[in-house]
């Protein structure tokens, strides 16, 4: 009996065996340990199946030639039993540990031991040598086995040659082309092209191809693709750009992706490189694929012309196909956006052809012509531009300092929650250096290999991230990583947040490379030193300019910015740099321990949590790791560049991709990520109707500011000690409150069990709504401790109605009290005969206890209280504290310091006061409302009207309210007696305020029930019937009060309603000619797919997308009433600049000098009164009525659509009818602003 047979019966052998295996062989063979059990399903080959079976003798002698080694170390009489048991165990019936052995074999035969031991040992050793030789020969054929797979490996992860020359559909010019291969010259080959019509295409080809030239609608595929052409140009990768278009433009399916952009992409990129048979192939293509070719088709074709000195014959023959194609020659010089490099080059060609050829000269600075803005633009007249306080060699070098922080991307401020240095927290810092530095080491690596594979997929054809990765240095990658991971927060964060952030920091600092390289980084810095004249105090210009107008005289226009990537690209490049990020970095699983003595752990990982039903991925640090960075308690925070104020004035704004910083792109129209329908508009807005709002945001970004250290130290002392709720300053975590501990008692009744489980969710909630405040605070005193010796400066951009913000998210003046407090201007102002009474009447203001009384009532009241002012003053923190009690606590400690520096100057009128001074709408909103609808009710109750005391209309909507419900209470209305004593201005406040702002019946009742829930004595059971009803009476009483208000709102909702159903975004233009467009569209959902998650996108603020109905009416009112706010606010900023003051706003909160308020008060009145009496209403009605029933896409097709396209051109012409209130007397009302 063979031996083989031996080994299937015995159990206990083949549970040894089963454990067995061979090292070092092949994985694609399969395990090659041979299992001796039960026989399982296969799918290896029959080859396959008896290479295992030949291993498996292999394996099975080895373990007899054990178990001999063993036997002949006993008895003779064992291994003869023991031969015997096993030789008839499957005779038996298979083995097992309960088997008895013959009765024979018990007893024993000396005699023949050695006999049938030799046999048996003669027997294996030839089955030895016959297994010996044949592991000899399968260890050839695995030899040439895996030397064969490895050439194809090799062979396969060998990058294939790129393909250059392409596949083409018409056959006429595929014989041109293999004409070329057989010596016809490209010249000929490209007249060829150029003569040859576009490709016949069918009416479904054509109407797709309409669709593809529409960048707006391109897909994120498409998007992806060209986004990948234009980076290959970027990083060298042409050649590889080439051949992925080459391979899209070959096969029919992908063929319908490529747009002419991507061709002229590829064009442009051979033309820079003087490469003519290339650009010649891609010509081809296009005609290839039905397009027609462009003007920057010929641009890049003739501009390699020019760097190739082609002869003039070819040159004419491109001119002449183009005249043919209806393009001008002009249009080349004004049109395409090309370098004064490229420029040059394509002018060498055309004068080679047509010697007498001249570009036109740069026209003339087209100036703007709004009636509202002659007056800002007027060349005679006084002007009194201010200038800065500071020197043009102090100034140069801000801007040195400025540069330096932009072209370092980052900025590292010291944080000023300090740590007590403990050996813990010594070890812990030095445990994070170390493992820091393994980390880029492993990140390095993992980004190698990553651009390697992603370059093997993109010579396949496939666009690929290769050349995104290749954008910046690896070095630059791991360090950016190394940010992300030490700014994630405790609880983690959402996986599709990251990836885009990481998407936007990788573009923001491209740009900042890309103008390094391009050498724009010295011009720049030649043209700022020239700018800089205009602004230093000891230095002077010929004649004075608008900042704007001066840099525009320095030197040509900026060429357009490479436009952001879009979404999806941004979403997949930052997605795979997150991925690195979780599968590089690893920590030990206890940090305390020593080097390799414990596991490693993934710092990251990767979960799923729901949040508002919805189920989302979130990236959240390990717990050691947050427990490590808690430790070490690192004294370091980082920014980046655009997050910090800037150490130099800001660039001017001169166009939509120009302006605020050196060198990081801004938005001039901030608009969430992959919205383009502003840009777009902006880009098509003729440059000089955007004059006033481009100047208006250089201005306000002008402003020089500095750091109130006074109350920095205050509220520094308080942040490191137990913070203050109460004044706005955060408590420490360690102040939150605690969930309760411990497990429950078995019998704990379920309701108790809710309870607490409602208890702990409470806890949780606050703990973490304390820790978001309290790295708020932590960030903006940090930078306010970071900038307290220096001056800086805020760049302003705007959003979609044209309200202005800061740049800069974390230390800024539209802050809270606090952030308003730590601020004041750089450059003070003395404060003349008045200044000291402003700085007191603005101190009573913020303490918001004489609301209702005069100007005089309120100087009056501050002289009475000038004690605790002092006191305030000189005590504020062991005084009378009677500061704390201000409705705007810290901004008012900062005035009473500034009023008793004042009060102890010998002159009071000579104290240089740096403090801003405040001068507030009242409910601005209603204030244009009643403008607009010239109602005199309206403009009385909001202070348009002159009047010896501030008119409060949300006093006199309280006191309308109340009326009705003393007359609803006397008929017996239980709800109305329940609210009797309850009806106040503060609980219907909220509500007037934002019912101009389209609040609706819903939201104004959630409002009122919160205050009503405020009051401890008001019955809680009437909470949900008393707020009901008292909504009903507010919206009544602004009927009654504000009847024009109303009738204006109602016009501007329906012509918002009939206008989406038009299937259209409602758009306008703002008085100072800004383009408004509602972002409010159906929401569309995409998906990007692949690695650790799917990210699943909504698409909502893009026009090519339908437009959400409910959203367009009920935005259209307040956002028409912002935009006339901004345009008030814009004029106002202007003509306080050309009268030399200093002007920034919060909105309809504008702030100057104390010594300037009078002044400011009359710009600011004259031009409300200058912008109500342009025809408002009926300039929107003309444009509304052009643009959406005049216009030929809107051309109705059915008989539906023709009574809708009436109906709404009869409510866009039916304006609400107007009262007669005269404008002139807001001249006159000193409460209009105060």
């Amino acid at each position: 009996m063979s031996a083989l047979r031996w080994g299937r019966g015995a159990a206990g052998l083949g549970r040894v065996l089963q454990s067995c295996g061979r090292r070092g062989l092949p994985t694609e063979e399969g395990t090659l340990g041979v299992g001796l059990g039960p026989r399982r399903s296969s799918s290896a080959s029959p080859h396959e199946k008896d290479l295992r079976k030949d291993w498996g003798h292999v394996e099975l002698l080895e373990v007899l030639e054990a178990r001999v080694r063993q036997l002949q170390a006993e008895s003779v009489s064992e291994v003869t039993v023991n031969k015997v048991d096993v030789a008839r165990l499957p005779e038996r019936g298979g083995g097992g540990g309960n088997f008895q052995p013959p009765r024979k074999a018990q007893m024993g035969a000396k005699g023949a031991a050695p006999q049938h031991f030799g046999r048996w040992a003669a027997k294996l050793d030839k089955e030895k040598q016959t297994m010996q030789k044949r592991k000899q020969r399968l260890e050839v054929k695995l030899q040439v086995r895996a030397q064969r797979l490895a050439q194809k490996l090799a062979e396969k992860l060998k990058p294939k040659p790129l393909q250059m020359e392409p596949r083409l559909v018409s056959g006429q010019l595929a014989d041109s082309l293999r004409c070329g291969a057989q010596g016809t010259p490209l010249e000929e080959q490209l007249a060829q092209a150029l003569q040859e019509a576009p490709r016949k295409l069918s009416l479904k080809e054509e109407q797709a191809l309409a669709d593809r030239e529409v960048e707006a609608q391109l897909t994120g595929q498409q998007q992806t693709l060209l986004a990948f052409f234009e980076c290959c140009l970027l990083t060298d990768h042409l050649h590889l750009a080439h051949h992925v278009l080459v391979a899209h433009h070959g096969n029919p399916r992908k063929q319908q992706l490529l747009t002419l952009a991507m061709y002229n992409t590829i064009m442009l990129g051979w033309a820079r490189q003087g490469s003519f048979k290339e650009l010649v192939y891609v010509f081809i293509m296009v005609k290839d694929a039905g397009f027609t070719p462009d003007l920057l088709s010929y641009a890049a074709a003739l501009q390699c012309m020019g760097r190739l000195d082609q002869d003039a014959r070819t040159i004419q023959r491109c001119l002449k196909q183009m005249a043919r194609d209806r393009l001008q020659l002009q249009d080349l010089f004004t049109v395409v956006p090309l370098s004064e490099e490229e420029r040059a080059a394509l002018l060498r060609a055309i004068v080679k052809a047509r010697p007498t050829f001249r570009p036109r000269l740069r026209p003339p600075p087209q100036v703007n012509t709004s009636t509202l803005l002659r007056e800002v633009y007027a060349k005679d007249g006084p002007v009194s531009y201010p200038k800065l306080h500071l020197p043009l060699k102090t100034l140069q070098g801000f801007f040195q300092q400025q540069l330096h922080m932009e072209l370092t991307a980052s900025v590292c401020v010291e944080s000023v929650e300090k740590a007590v240095l403990t050996k813990e927290t010594m070890h812990a810092r030095k445990t994070l250096t170390n493992l820091r530095v393994q980390w880029e080491a492993a990140l390095h690596r993992a980004l190698q290999e990553t651009k390697a594979s992603l370059a093997r997929q993109a010579h396949e054809g496939r666009p690929t991230l290769y050349p995104f990765l290749c954008l910046l240095s690896e070095h630059e990658f791991v360090r950016l990583l190394t940010q992300t991971l030490q700014a994630l927060p405790a609880q983690g964060k959402s996986f599709i947040s990251v990836a885009q952030e990481l998407g936007r920091r990788t573009f923001s600092r491209h740009m900042v490379q890309k103008q390094q390289l391009n050498n724009q980084v010295q011009a720049l810095e030649r043209r700022y030193t020239q700018y800089l004249r205009l602004l230093a105090s000891d230095t002077q210009v010929a004649e004075p300019h608008l900042p704007r107008q001066y840099w525009e005289a320095l030197g040509l226009p900026e060429a357009p910015q490479e436009k952001p990537w879009p979404v999806p690209v941004l979403l997949q490049l930052g997605r795979q740099l997150a991925e690195l990020l979780v599968q590089a970095v690893q920590m030990p699983r206890s940090p305390a321990a020593p080097p390799g003595s414990c596991g490693l752990i993934p710092v990251l990982y990767h979960v799923y949590s729901f949040r508002s039903f919805r189920q989302i991925g979130i990236l959240k640090p390990h717990p050691a790791f947050v427990q490590l960075l808690a430790t070490a308690a690192e004294p370091m925070l980082t920014f980046e560049t655009v997050d910090v104020p800037m150490l130099c004035p800001p660039r001017p704004w001169t166009s939509p991709h120009s302006g605020a910083f050196l060198l990081s792109p801004t938005k001039l129209m901030r608009a969430v990520e992959g919205t383009t329908q502003h840009q777009q508009l902006l880009e098509r807005c003729p440059p000089a109707e955007l004059h006033g709002a481009l100047d208006t945001l250089t201005q306000l970004g002008n402003c020089a500011w500095r750091v109130n250290g006074h109350v920095l130290d205050l509220v520094l002392e308080l942040f490191r000690d137990k913070g203050c709720s109460r004044l706005g300053v955060p408590p420490p975590p360690s102040e939150a409150p605690q969930p309760p501990e411990g497990r429950l008692p078995r019998d704990t009744p379920p309701a108790r069990k809710a309870e607490l489980r409602r208890e702990m969710a409470r806890c949780l909630k606050v703990a973490r709504e304390m820790h978001s405040l309290r790295m708020d605070a932590l960030y903006r005193l940090s930078l306010a401790q970071h900038l307290r010796h220096r001056i800086f400066w805020l760049p302003h951009n705007m959003d979609f109605r044209g309200r202005t913000y800061p740049c800069p998210p974390h230390f800024n003046h539209l802050g809270s009290d606090l952030a308003r407090a730590l601020l004041e201007f750089a450059e003070g102002r003395p404060l003349g005969p008045h200044g000291l009474d402003w700085l007191k009447i603005h101190l009573v203001n913020l303490t918001g206890l004489k609301k209702h009384a005069s100007l005089r009532a309120r100087l009056a009241f501050a002289n009475e209280v000038m004690e605790d002012i002092l006191d305030s003053a000189d005590q504020p923190m062991a005084g009378r504290k009677w500061w704390m009690e201000a409705d705007e606590p810290w901004q008012a400690l900062a005035c009473c310091v500034e009023i008793a520096r004042a009060v102890r100057t010998p002159d009071p009128a000579t104290y240089v006061s740096h403090l801003p001074v405040h001068q507030d709408g009242s409910c601005n909103g209603l204030q244009h409302y009643a403008a607009l609808g010239r109602d005199s009710v309206g403009a009385a109750s909001v202070n348009l009207m002159p009047s010896d005391l501030p008119q409060d209309v949300y006093s006199g909507v309280a006191a309308q309210v109340e009326a009705f419900r003393r007359q609803d209470a006397e008929q017996g209305l239980r709800v109305a007696q329940a609210l009797e004593g309850f009806v106040s201005r503060k609980v219907v406040k909220q509500t007037v305020m934002t019912v101009v702002y389209g609040v609706t019946r819903y939201g104004g009742r959630l409002q009122i029930e919160r205050r009503l829930r405020e009051l401890s004595d008001f019955p809680q059971d009437f909470l949900w019937e008393a707020s009901h009803y008292l909504v009903r009476q507010v919206f009544n009483s602004l009927q009654e009060m504000f009847s024009s208000t109303r009738a204006i709102q109602h016009w501007l909702t329906e012509s918002a309603r009939l206008i989406s159903h038009t299937g259209s975004a409602v758009e306008w233009v703002t008085p100072l000619g800004i383009p408004v467009i509602q972002p409010y569209h159906q929401e569309a959902k995409f998906t990007i797919r692949g690695g650790i998650q799917s990210i699943t996108c909504s698409k909502a603020k893009d026009s090519s997308q339908k437009p959400n109905i409910k959203k367009q009416k009920n935005g259209f009112p307040p956002n028409f009433i912002h935009s006339l706010d901004s345009s008030h606010m814009m004029l106002t900023a202007l003509h306080c600049y050309r009268k030399g003051l200093t002007f920034v706003s919060v909105h309809d909160c504008f702030w100057t000098h104390a010594a300037d308020i009078a002044i400011m008060n009359q710009v600011c009145r004259e031009q409300f009164v200058r912008l109500h009496s342009q025809p408002i209403l009926q300039d929107l009605s003309a444009f509304l009525v052009k643009r959406f029933c005049s216009s030929p896409s809107f051309q109705p097709r059915s008989v539906a659509q023709r009574a809708q396209m009436a109906k709404l051109m009869e409510t866009l012409q039916s304006l609400p009818e107007t009262g007669n209130f005269d404008l002139e007397q807001v001249k006159r009302s000193t409460y209009f602003f105060s």
